[in-house]
């Protein structure tokens, strides 16, 4: 969503230089069967039957590294998202809005590694860099759906916590589960309505030329940059809607912190200032993971687009889809309390008879 403002600005000479080396390292990689267009262009085109994902372009040396890196963060965020799943739902005791909206978060963060790593993993290490034209687009959309659903939950989980500590005597009669599930599907009938016109209107762009992809998934504009129509339609979409959905929710999420930290800082004891700041210690935490790294991916190939090499920019893009899945569990483990001893007590307690498990 991010590469569409890139592309606005500044892309169109440093896309010949990027696509031309691929094509002619690629060249002979080509889908042998493409299925032709209908009539929505003057002229015909073929859609590939295969993309080519090129991975990491220059770091061909570091991809078994990359390989057993990813598998491992996948490892981490697979059992970690999963652990705090299944300690939520099988404790009564966890039944704040809070939790739930948590147990979403790491639903959504398995989506989002299990849309983009088997893959990475798969280019790195067997070379195995084809996916197809139904998969490629399946992957973009599931991609940029949980990107926006999870922008969302940080907004909810913002308010949660703006609730909890500037309203607390209403906490239980304003977040209800009926306002919880509401917004719940609100959050995510944003993310499909916002999501399904981009991935269509990409999926219908006449790509008669290079069918490999300069990156190691299916990002929006790496692929809408190899289509043979212009593509500013569907950047310009991006563009506006990830603008609002973005914009809204960081707006209502720093006004909600500037909310709490009015009513911490208004307390008369300093125990109970601590303990308001770190219940939200963990909310803002993740957070910062999941916005800077995307800032920092938007700012390196805006304005070092030139300077920085393709593999920084790709590599970044590729990390920030796989640390907040790997880091939210290990956050929120560490620092929720209720959390922390559920998960110590179902890992721990089956084995041992001592004192810890009552």
């Amino acid at each position: 969503m991010y590469g569409c403002l890139l592309y606005i600005i500044l892309h169109q000479c440093h896309r010949v230089k990027q696509i031309y080396f691929y094509t002619t390292f690629y060249i002979n990689r080509k889908a042998a069967s493409p299925v032709m267009l209908g009539p929505p262009h003057n002229h015909s085109m073929e859609t590939p039957a295969t993309f080519f994902l090129v991975g990491i372009p220059g770091l061909q040396s570091s991809y078994l590294w990359l390989a057993i890196s990813l598998s491992a963060m996948y490892t981490i965020a697979l059992l970690g998202n999963s652990l705090i799943m299944t300690v939520i739902c099988m404790d009564s005791t966890l039944r704040e809005p809070m939790f739930g909206f948590l147990c979403v978060l790491a639903a959504v963060g398995i989506v989002m590694a299990s849309s983009v790593v088997p893959k990475m993993v798969s280019i790195f290490s067997s070379g195995h860099s084809s996916i197809s034209f139904s998969a490629c687009f399946t992957q973009m959309y599931f991609v940029h759906a949980a990107t926006a659903v999870e922008t969302g939950l940080l907004l909810a989980m913002a308010l949660d916590r703006y609730v909890a500590i500037c309203k607390p005597l209403h906490y239980k009669s304003i977040l209800t589960p009926r306002v919880m599930l509401g917004m719940s599907a609100t959050i995510t009938i944003r993310a499909v309505i916002s999501m399904t016109p981009l991935s269509w209107m990409v999926s219908h762009l006449p790509f008669c030329g290079s069918h490999v992809v300069p990156h190691s998934y299916c990002e929006h504009m790496a692929v809408a940059k190899l289509a043979c129509a212009d593509p500013m339609p569907s950047c310009f979409y991006s563009l506006i809607s990830s603008s609002i959905i973005v914009g809204f929710d960081v707006t209502f999420i720093a006004a909600s912190y500037i909310l709490i930290l009015r009513a911490v800082f208004g307390l008369s004891s300093k125990n109970a200032q601590w303990k308001a700041l770190s219940t939200c210690g963990s909310h803002v935490g993740v957070m910062a993971l999941y916005y800077l790294p995307g800032m920092v991916s938007v700012y390196v190939s805006w304005l070092g687009q030139d300077s920085v090499p393709l593999h920084t920019q790709v590599l970044l893009a590729d990390l920030y889809l796989v640390f907040p899945p790997t880091l939210n569990p290990l956050i929120y483990g560490l620092r929720t309390k209720q959390i922390r001893e559920r998960i110590w007590s179902l890992l721990i307690c089956p084995f041992h008879n001592s004192s810890l498990c009552s």
